[in-house]
């Protein structure tokens, strides 16, 4: 197996302080909002090997090791570091991307498409071509982005629609006659009528309207406090934005460490603020809803978006004989699952056919003869042996092939 070397992405919306504290590290002063974990192409991780391509080398004088981006390294043998099965079924590339998330702000608001929706997109893109680094590129690529978070420390979010009805008297709670409209909407419509009605016209009211009712309701829910804190935090983070508006039709939800949040296709989400591990199909495929200085594409969002109400469903790990943790979800591309190491515990075995990326979140375990340490993780290839031990816990990756 291999230590991976990760870089972290400074987004402006990232906590300059979750990330360093985990690695036992003194923060820079800027935001650290992502440390990436996998072969995406736009910051792959790096691995040290004897030689490219190969973990054994019979050569009587071994070749200098040298550090080599991950994409390469797979690129190169595709079967002997995914598996023969999953790169039948994904492909010759790592189907998914690990990360840390440390949100000091709010992430847009955005929503994902499916599998067939993001085919179809990517194609019309490509069919008209538009730059793929063009600011109003919506598909970056032709796969879905489902996703899950699971909470290091206690976690805030949006997730899913709520029902009209609760929407409609979360806006009528601040008693601002500009939100009026909108609630009355919610209230007269069957719910997916309602939703998409009420989505839309925030969307594309005018903007200086729009920006003053943003400032009211932000005033109201400042004074009001309780359930509508959040709203003002969000609105103090983005003044007059219309994202703030939209955000009171989601659930509002709030994990605790170990909980998760699985996203599904077309549900509109955005995470608030809080320190998780975060894994997701490898794609760049967002269409933003709000919370954005970026491109909003309301028709196609409005394409995408599935306007109805769901319950959070916060994921708690089911636990195995084996001490394994699994966070169950409907997806291929990836399998999450979690491991307490206890001291004086037996080695555990993971060896596995698919590629693994074990993660530490707390403690010194072993993977292998290697030490870990917070934020500190391995790529383990197809079939190698991995065997992990000592005490704290570890997050393992994979893929169902």
């Amino acid at each position: 197996m291999d230590r991976l070397s990760n870089t972290v992405r400074p987004y402006a919306w990232g906590s300059t302080t979750a990330i360093p504290a985990l690695l036992g590290v003194a923060p820079t002063g800027e935001p650290q909002a992502e440390m990436w974990m996998g072969a995406h192409p736009g910051a792959p991780s790096r691995i040290t090997r004897a030689a490219a391509g190969t973990r054994t080398s019979d050569a009587t004088t071994p070749p200098a090791a040298v550090e080599r981006p991950l994409t390469d390294v797979i690129a190169a043998d595709p079967a002997g570091e995914l598996g023969r099965a999953a790169v039948d079924k994904f492909g010759p590339r790592l189907p998914f991307l690990l990360k840390l998330l440390a949100a000091g702000a709010p992430l847009s608001l955005q929503v994902h498409p499916d599998l067939a929706q993001a085919r179809q997109g990517y194609a019309d893109e490509e069919r008209r071509s538009v730059p793929i680094d063009a600011p109003h590129r919506t598909y970056k690529d032709a796969n879905h982005k489902p996703e899950l978070i699971c909470a290091l420390t206690p976690f805030d979010g949006l997730c899913g629609f709520r029902r009209p009805a609760e929407a409609a008297e979360a806006m009528e709670g601040l008693g601002v006659d500009s939100l009026k409209p909108y609630a009355d909407l919610l209230r007269a419509q069957p719910e997916e009528a309602a939703l998409r009605e009420v989505l839309t016209a925030i969307l594309t009211a005018d903007p200086a309207e729009m920006a003053e009712t943003v400032a009211a309701a932000a005033a109201a829910a400042e004074r009001i406090g309780g359930a509508y804190a959040p709203y003002a935090r969000i609105a103090h983070h983005f003044p007059g934005d219309a994202g703030v508006i939209a955000a009171m039709l989601l659930n509002y939800v709030q994990l605790q460490p170990g909980e998760a949040l699985f996203l599904g296709a077309g549900v509109p989400h955005a995470y608030l603020a809080g320190l998780g591990v975060e894994i997701m199909a490898n794609s760049d495929n967002v269409l933003r809803c709000g919370l954005t200085p970026k491109h909003i594409d309301v028709p196609e969002l409005l394409r995408i978006v599935r306007f109805e109400a769901t319950e959070p469903g916060i994921l708690r790990p089911e636990a195995s004989p084996s001490g394994e943790e699994l966070y169950e979800t409907p997806v291929d591309e990836f399998r999450l699952s979690r491991f307490d190491l206890s001291p004086g515990a037996a080695p555990v075995d993971l060896t596995v056919p698919t590629p693994q990326i074990l993660l530490c979140t707390a403690g010194t375990p072993k993977a292998g003869e290697l030490g870990l340490g917070p934020g500190q993780s391995v790529f383990v290839p197809a079939g190698e042996k991995a065997e992990v031990s000592g005490t704290g816990t570890l997050f393992r990756a994979t893929v169902v092939a």
